[in-house]
């Protein structure tokens, strides 16, 4: 039998060799040896075709980049991202670079101008983006319930107030062609929590009626029973939206001619619930 004998001053002399070699050079607050220093938040904008761009950040050494596209929000997004911009217009694009405990390390600013509309994909709807009296103007106030809710106009947006389960909306009439398919969306956004509310928006064959409830598809919604809306939120519906089966946003129409797009909400608390750059666009 052979028996092995293990030196244990070696052992420990090597445990104190590894952790010297371990230990960092400088130690920050949480003594983990980590630290985020600025970046480089700038970004280059290329036109890559009409109406079409690409943003491709200056720097990479950070984690998590975000995009605001002309103020719809920040989202997650790619060191090269390619953005459609559909309208005529200016565009205000802001990047975020987030380090290393989801620091921001660095951001970027830059306006963008749109010189033409795509003829295809350009909004069919007017005053979507409240700016103006002239654009409010294309829009009417569908009251459903007698009182407890109200839309108002005012800072660029429609913001609607609404308790005690009460509901109002707005439309727009708009004129289609049958069998073409069509795109629905908006930027919403609640700087609090929503209770007991919904959201939703339609495309109706007929004129709204004062005191009467509207039904069938909808098209965008936010619901806090489907888990949405229940902390303060901003950016597209599409995005900040729930329920699948309600939020699709592709409406094709049945028939040519007329018809109206409402955007109606309602619930037990909504403080502040405002919605800005209403779109419906045609579909390639």
């Amino acid at each position: 039998m052979i028996t092995k004998y293990i030196n244990k001053s070696f052992l420990l002399g090597s445990a104190i060799f590894f952790l010297a070699n371990c230990s960092p050079d400088t130690i920050d607050g949480d003594g983990n040896g980590l630290s985020q220093g600025a970046v480089d938040g700038s970004f280059k904008v290329t036109k890559t075709s009409e109406n079409r761009y690409r943003l491709t950040t200056n720097a990479t050494n950070y984690i998590t980049t975000k995009w605001n596209i002309d103020d719809e929000g920040f989202n997650i997004g790619k060191n090269i991202q390619d953005i459609f911009l559909p309208d005529a217009g200016n565009y205000v694009i802001e990047h975020q670079a987030y380090g290393i405990g989801g620091i921001l390390a660095g951001t970027g600013t830059q306006t963008i101008t749109v010189p033409t509309s795509d003829p295809i994909a350009g909004n069919m709807i007017l005053g979507g983006r409240f700016d103006t009296p002239d654009e409010v103007s294309k829009w009417t106030i569908h009251k459903i319930s007698a009182s407890g809710a109200q839309w108002v106009f005012a800072n660029g947006k429609a913001t609607i107030v609404a308790s005690g389960g009460s509901q109002q909306g707005i439309y727009q009439a708009i004129n289609v062609v049958a069998g073409q398919k069509y795109s629905i969306d908006m930027v919403a956004s609640s700087d609090t929590a929503l209770v007991d509310t919904w959201f939703e928006v339609y495309v109706l064959n007929s004129i709204p009626v004062t005191g009467q409830d509207i039904s069938g598809s909808v098209y965008r919604n936010i619901n806090t029973w489907s888990g949405c809306g229940k902390s303060a939120f901003k950016g597209k519906v599409s995005s900040v939206g729930c329920d699948g089966s309600k939020n699709g946003g592709i409406y094709t129409a049945t028939t040519t001619g007329t018809v109206y797009l409402e955007i109606k909400c309602g619930g037990s608390t909504v403080n502040s619930l405002s919605v800005d750059k209403v779109e419906f666009r045609r579909m390639q």
